[in-house]
């Protein structure tokens, strides 16, 4: 079985990151999305930005990363939007027990 991972993504605002982590749920892709108001630093076409996002923080499994950035594809606003993990090396039981009867099988 693959390992359970967190991905992180930054979007241009709440209503952007709701309707992304409500097709992601939907299709079990992922388990939980959070929400975070963040400001980015970032270049951009040899300039520095700066902006108001929002991060989605959201707990899935590596093998669904594809899957997940197809989904995220269709729906974002950003040209180059960032899509990363970060795996899990620990979970506590009980989580790895909703994780596991939560996402999407196979």
């Amino acid at each position: 079985m693959s390992s359970y991972c967190q991905l992180w993504l930054t979007c241009k605002d709440a209503t952007e990151a709701s309707e992304i982590a409500s097709k992601l749920l939907g299709k079990k892709l992922i388990a939980c999305a959070k929400q975070i108001p963040t400001t980015s630093d970032y270049l951009w076409k040899g300039k520095i930005e700066n902006n108001s996002e929002v991060l989605l923080l959201m707990e899935s499994r590596e093998d669904l990363f594809g899957q997940i950035e197809k989904e995220v594809a269709k729906l974002h606003s950003y040209d180059t939007f960032v899509l990363i993990t970060t795996k899990m090396d620990k979970v506590s039981k009980k989580a790895k027990a909703w994780l596991s009867e939560t996402l999407k099988t196979g």
